[in-house]
């Protein structure tokens, strides 16, 4: 694919983690304990809905009664797909699973379809292409599970044969899916391969009583924690990772330096750079095993545009303030976006953190991107200032003039284009 757009897993810190998720990406997830991948598949579930994309959901492990179940709310949207692979699967065909077909007055929120013949791969194969086929757009799967389908066709062997041959041909589609897999029950062999398919590989473990995500693999991405487990908790569906809630009794300038590196859009590597110093040590020193020298805590501060006592002090008091001069306007990096198409500054300090932030987003004449400026789970506002600009919202695109106001809730636009012969500026606000 020439373009990648991004879009979000439903998740805002798992976005932040991996940069967002790709169109054409297989995610495979490496469950330790087979139940922890649950809430990420719902999060996306949700996500996708709420961009109105259509969503298939291939089961092996459960009847289409429990999986409907499980999903809740999430099951009552036209746009889910279920393939019921279990009940003539698993379930054997047994008349306690077949009863939910024969119920006269069954009425399914969502579409059901019983794959009469799961233990042929070819079976499966057919009619999940078909109905794919009938739809439009970037369509997103979810397969629970690897293991689930290795039961059913006894072996490994017929597990990467159908992976080998979907993996590609679902990037080529233009679709995202989520594939989970119980770690513990596959060889390390199958797991290696799989994961050498794969776009995105995240392994989810559990050890006394905390749960935690490792990317292993992110295939055409900048990432500074790859193989870094990030600590996290679930309820219902929120998921919270502890960069987000971590509280000491001390000061935490760790967690402070990556807030304001993220903010600037600079990876660890970037900023060391810029440092003079290794990205191990900002590593190390953004998981707060080392403290910055005092050369290079200056040197820090003037690249990020912020005081020294900008790592050290409490959020509330730089809230007191209410002007912010032109002056402490800072330009930022978007990440993944090519350099000279867009050029963009957060209008307040880096080290101002309001509910919402206003940035003027510049695109010269004839440049267009490909994706938007971020990937936010928020409401954002824009007003064009000058210029003319053209943007892609699902298949549709609109023209935007000098005074026009655009307004996005869940949306992602998949292009931003200036037509015209002048630099086009665009205020944009990301609301919390």
């Amino acid at each position: 694919m020439s373009e990648r757009l991004r879009i979000t897993s439903g998740v805002s810190q798992l976005d932040r983690i991996l940069g967002g998720l790709f169109i054409g990406d297989n995610v495979v997830w490496h469950d330790d304990s087979g139940s922890l991948a649950s809430v990420f598949c719902l999060n996306f579930i949700q996500a996708s809905q709420i961009q109105s994309k259509p969503l298939i959901y291939v089961s092996f492990d459960r009847s289409p009664k429990n999986l409907l179940e499980k999903l809740g709310p999430l099951a009552d949207n036209p746009n889910l797909t279920i393939l019921d692979c279990f009940t003539c699967g698993k379930g054997a065909k047994s008349s306690i699973f077949l009863k939910f077909y024969e119920e006269s007055d069954a009425e399914f929120p969502c579409r059901i379809i019983r794959v009469e013949e799961p233990r042929r791969t070819e079976e499966v194969m057919d009619v999940l292409y078909g109905v794919h086929g009938t739809m439009k757009g970037d369509v997103r799967f979810v397969f629970e599970s690897i293991t689930g389908m290795q039961e059913v066709w006894g072996g490994e062997e017929s597990i990467l044969n159908f992976y080998s041959h979907s993996c590609p041909r679902l990037y080529e589609l233009n679709t995202v899916a989520y594939w989970i897999m119980e770690k513990k029950a596959h060889s390390p062999r199958l797991r290696a391969n799989i994961s050498q398919i794969a776009q995105v590989v995240i392994e989810l473990g559990i050890k006394r009583g905390t749960t935690s995500l490792t990317v292993l693999k992110a295939e055409k991405r900048d990432m500074d924690n790859l193989h870094k487990p990030h600590s996290y908790w679930a309820k219902d569906l929120t998921v919270t990772f502890d960069e987000e809630k971590r509280t000491t009794g001390g000061i935490d300038l760790g967690l402070r330096l990556k807030e304001l590196r993220t903010r600037r859009g600079l990876s660890q590597t970037e900023l060391s750079k810029l440092v003079g110093v290794t990205p191990s040590t900002i590593s190390q020193i953004e998981s707060n095993l080392i403290y910055p020298s005092l050369p290079a805590l200056l040197k820090m501060a003037e690249v990020l545009s912020v005081d020294v006592s900008a790592f050290f002090q409490e959020r509330t008091e730089v809230k007191k303030r209410i002007i912010f001069p032109s002056s402490e306007a800072v330009e930022i990096k978007i990440p993944e976006l090519p350099e000279g198409n867009v050029f963009a500054r957060l209008l307040t300090p880096i080290d101002f953190d309001p509910k919402a932030q206003p940035y003027l987003i510049e695109i010269p004449p004839g440049k267009s991107i490909s994706a938007h400026f971020f990937i936010h789970k928020g409401e954002e506002i824009g007003y064009v200032l000058s210029g003319k600009l053209q943007i892609k919202l699902e298949k549709a695109a609109y023209n935007l003039r000098s005074g026009d106001v655009i307004y996005l809730t869940s949306e992602m636009p998949s292009q931003w284009k200036n037509p015209g012969p002048n630099t086009a500026k665009l205020l944009w606000i990301k609301i919390k």
